[in-house]
Order: C-alpha cells, then sequence, then structure tokens
C-alpha cells in the first residue's frame, strides 16, 4: 500500500515513532521468534523484483512452491518462488486484464486456477469498485504469459478498502475481508463469479484488523491475520463460528500474508520489503487458548483479535505508537 510522500517535518515524526516501536520490539520476550524454529521450512524471497510481497499461495502441483505478488506499480505479474532456495522460479505476466490498481491478495481454488485480488484501496474506501483476476496455476514453471479472466466486485454495504482473498478450497466461493479497524468485514462472493456483470459482495460476519487469510486445505478452518496476532476459526456453514484459536503469528513489521502448506501441517506469514522472510509455523504450535468474543458481536462472527502471551503485551505497550504511525500515514493520504 503506497501513499503519498509526507513533509519533511511530518516524516521525521513518524519516523521517530517507529524507531521507537522498534527499539521497544527489541526488548520484548516473545514466541514470534521462536516461530522460526521450522527453519528448513521457512525461506527468504531473494528476488529483488519482489519488493512488496503482499500475498501468498502454495502450489499444489509444485512442491515447496509459493504464488506471490507485489503490492503495487509493478504490473500485472505474478511470482512463483521456491522454499528450498528462495529463488524465483517463474514470473507469470497476465494479459486480457486492465492495469492492476493495488493488488493485495492471492488464492488457490479447487478448480486449480489463482485468483488474485486487485482489491486494495488507498483512498481509504472510495473506490466504487475492484477487481479479481483468474487464472489457471501454469504446469510448467517458467517465464510465461497467460490470459486472466477479470470480474468486476462491489461490495453491498458501499466500498471498502480490503486486503485479504480467500477461495474455500471444497466450494469454490470467494471471500473478501475488509480492512478497518472500527468495522471490518468478512464479504461472501456469489456462488459462482461472472463477467457478465457486476459480482457483488455481502457481509456475513464481523472481522478485525485484517491484512491476509487463508482456508485451511480441507476447508474447516479459516486463519486471518493482522499486523500482531492472528486467529484460526472453525469455519461451518459459510461462516467462521465460536472463539476461534489464538495464532502464534510472527512479528513481522508489514505482515501482508499468510497461507497453509497444502497437508495443512504448517501456516507460512509472509511480509513486505526486499530480501523479506515467510515464517513457518506449524499448525500444532500455533493455536493456543482461545478468547471470548467482542462484546455486541452478532452471532456467529468473527471475534475481534486480541494479542496475547508476551508478543500480545508488547502489542498493547505499542498500540499507542503505532497508532501515531497509523494516524501520521492517514493524513498524509487526506492531503495526498
Amino acid at each position: 500500500m503506497r501513499l503519498p510522500m509526507p513533509s519533511a517535518a511530518a516524516s521525521a515524526a513518524v519516523a521517530t515513532v517507529t524507531a521507537a516501536v522498534a527499539a521497544a520490539l527489541a526488548v520484548l520476550p516473545g514466541p514470534a521468534l521462536a516461530a522460526e524454529t521450522p527453519a528448513a521450512s521457512s525461506f527468504t524471497i531473494s528476488d529483488p523484483r519482489i519488493k512488496e510481497s503482499s500475498g501468498l499461495a502454495a502450489s499444489r502441483i509444485h512442491p515447496g512452491v509459493y504464488w506471490t505478488h507485489n503490492d503495487s506499480d509493478d504490473g500485472p505479474y505474478i511470482y512463483a518462488v521456491d522454499s528450498a532456495s528462495g529463488r524465483t522460479v517463474a514470473r507469470v505476466t497476465l494479459k486480457g486484464i486492465g492495469k492492476p490498481r493495488d493488488v493485495e491478495a492471492i488464492s488457490l481454488g479447487p478448480d486449480g486456477q489463482l485468483y488474485v485480488g486487485d482489491i486494495g484501496d488507498n483512498r481509504n474506501g472510495t473506490w466504487d469498485h475492484v477487481w479479481i483476476y483468474r487464472f489457471p496455476e501454469p504446469k510448467q514453471l517458467g517465464d510465461v504469459t497467460v490470459e486472466a479472466t477479470q470480474f468486476t466486485v462491489k461490495y453491498a454495504d458501499g466500498a471498502r478498502n480490503a486486503e485479504a482473498l480467500m477461495v474455500h478450497p471444497v466450494t469454490g466461493r470467494v471471500y473478501i475481508a475488509s480492512k478497518d479497524e472500527n468495522k471490518g468485514g468478512l464479504y461472501e462472493g456469489p456462488a459462482e463469479l461472472t463477467t457478465g456483470g457486476t459480482n457483488v459482495f455481502r457481509r456475513v460476519a464481523a472481522v478485525p484488523w485484517v491484512t491476509d487469510g487463508a482456508f485451511s486445505p480441507d476447508g474447516t478452518r479459516l486463519t486471518l491475520r493482522g499486523y500482531f496476532t492472528a486467529r484460526t476459526y472453525p469455519w461451518k456453514d459459510g461462516l467462521p463460528v465460536g472463539e476461534g484459536e489464538r495464532v502464534d503469528a510472527p512479528w513481522q513489521g508489514q505482515a501482508e500474508s499468510v497461507t497453509y502448506t497444502p497437508d495443512g501441517a504448517t501456516l507460512m506469514f509472509g511480509a513486505e520489503g526486499e530480501g523479506s522472510r515467510v515464517i513457518a509455523v506449524p499448525v500444532a504450535a500455533a493455536a493456543s487458548a482461545s478468547a471470548s468474543p467482542q462484546p455486541g458481536a452478532p452471532a456467529g462472527a468473527a471475534p475481534a483479535i486480541e494479542p496475547t502471551g508476551s508478543f500480545g503485551k508488547g502489542a498493547l505497550v505499542l498500540a499507542g505508537g503505532l497508532a501515531l504511525v497509523f494516524g501520521a500515514k492517514r493524513l498524509f493520504r487526506r492531503r495526498g
């Protein structure tokens, strides 16, 4: 997500707050560092072209390969990264679509096709429509140009900024989670997307600040992540239900992505930045005690993510500082 350039004074203020946040994190104990335990599964993206990795999807036909993409200003490109080496083994160029605007998510459907969510909105929910692109996962790895299908998307309750798109691995239905600190929502798409008109996504549950999400391969769980932490919800009848379980998500700064490995045994957490690290967290070790739903949340709705453990305490300590950072960014955006 790119923002207009701030003034020198404002930039210095944000830099000061950000440095303070980083310094505080450096002294905090946290399971985030312990999440690096499965080092053989974790990897670093080495391609200098991938500077804003904003989504992850595990390949089902190429073991150990993960699909990713840049946030914005990169063109219609999707990259395949080999987790064994961190090297890019394919770059797919999409044709038959318009100019991507703010690509934020990628998910692999049960039809063997990759769904790319051009769903971000740097204007904080003022674009009256967004797009989803779909193309078959290439059977051979290598640089290739493919014909993609473009779908126009609107939300039933008005424009939204979003960074999470998830395709259910059994039903094939597409879901989008909006990104809002006050009124985030999980939106359900139509049973089948159409190119013949606008695809209207309807709000079905409340969610917290979400930067990405992923269904487990069997479709029985939905994991949603934010900057601080993540939560896994049981999935039943098209809804996240119950209290869910906190996930020991790693601290990654601009934490932007999550996906399951094809066997469902591991969650892979990614972030923006050149040379970014993708960290593997075993599912069995990721779950911890459940928390109560937010007061006033609708029945069956996903409860808001709450920080937990030593990492959660650090998140609470740093919340004020990050609020200043986000507030400054929103100010810059309005001025832009």
